[in-house]
């Protein structure tokens, strides 16, 4: 399948209405590759798991690379022209950004530049497993333009996340006579509880840590003391995640057990100044953490976080077509001068 490159708005349209939750990105992958393939860009599959890959997209030998996610988060919501705007899953989280991305590559190869590339990855909602693939691939590449909707304002830096589950374990009985028991429930709520209530590392860019009780997961019946008990947490660091575990595993004592499903250390960016519309710490994981080898990282883009991961998510038309400038802009800035 080939998408359409009549303009970035058809592009975008094009890219929303193929579901790519993640672990499904397989076929949204291979659009992309063909098309950059067709239009005469030298394409790599690189394998992440079975029928997924990143793809990545050459024009010369890499310096400056553009990059972004292919992977959505569910469920999937089909494109809507709304005039202004168009609406719908990865509108601007992140298939609006490939789209600029594509087109700001065309862009800069119509002008005869060389030496800049794309890397579309997968898995960055899910711990950033295309990341950690691609971070072995990086060529020469010295500055990597990462793009998350950031209300074009190039971020300066950006906070960690740590992932983890607390599982609780106990004896299940019969609810009438609860001594005979040992409720997992309680144990973790009294473990969730001292996290709430604990002081966490604060810093004077990123700000304070956060925390946030995602998922839980306990008991059988109303009738029966419940034997076993989980929650996800998900913290958002400004400090070493090792700082962060340590302390929970302390709180957590004999009462959880604590696994690290996923980490990624606290960034700080490259800015160029004249670039967008102001600076940004940002507060959400991107795959920036797992991509140290493919230089100094930036990370903008248009579109508001906060419309992402919503059923109204959407990109306006205006600023997607400048995204497309500024991006080309970008590459041109950092590229030695001939």
């Amino acid at each position: 399948m080939l998408l359409p490159l009549s303009d970035p708005v058809a592009l975008l349209t094009a890219l929303i209405d193929i579901p790519s939750t993640t672990w499904e990105e397989g076929a949204v992958g291979e659009a992309i590759a063909s098309t950059l393939e067709d239009a005469g860009f030298a394409v790599e599959r690189q394998t992440v798991s079975e029928g997924r890959f990143n793809v990545i997209a050459r024009a010369g030998d890499p310096l400056v690379t553009l990059s972004t996610h292919m992977d959505c988060v569910p469920p999937h919501l089909p494109a809507k022209d709304l005039g202004d705007r168009i609406e719908g899953r990865g509108a601007c989280d992140a298939k609006g950004l490939i789209a600029a991305q594509i087109f700001a590559a065309l862009k800069l190869r119509a002008e005869g530049v060389q030496h800049f590339g794309l890397l579309f990855m997968v898995g960055e909602e899910e711990g950033g497993d295309g990341a950690k693939v691609a971070n072995g691939r990086p060529g020469r590449n010295r500055f990597i333009i990462n793009a998350e909707p950031t209300d074009f304002k190039q971020a300066v830096a950006g906070k960690g996340v740590l992932r983890l589950t607390l599982e609780a374990s106990g004896r299940a009985a019969h609810a009438a006579y609860p001594e005979l028991g040992d409720s997992a429930i309680l144990k973790l709520l009294d473990l969730l509880r001292d996290l709430r209530e604990r002081s966490w590392p604060e810093d004077p860019v990123l700000g304070s840590t956060t925390m946030n009780i995602g998922i839980l997961r306990a008991g059988l019946k109303a009738n029966i003391i419940p034997p076993s008990a989980l929650a996800e947490v998900m913290f958002r660091t400004v400090t070493p995640s090792l700082d962060i575990l340590a302390a929970v595993r302390e709180l957590a004592g004999a009462r959880a057990t604590v696994e690290v499903k996923s980490t990624s250390e606290p960034i700080h960016l490259k800015v160029v100044p004249g670039f967008g519309r102001g600076e940004i710490v940002v507060r959400f994981g991107t795959d920036i953490p797992y991509l140290a080898a493919w230089g100094l990282p930036m990370l903008f883009g248009p579109g508001s976080i906060h419309d992402a991961h919503t059923a109204h998510e959407f990109i306006l038309k205006a600023d997607l077509l400048e995204a497309v400038d500024v991006y080309a802009a970008l590459v041109r800035s950092l590229l030695p001068k001939p």
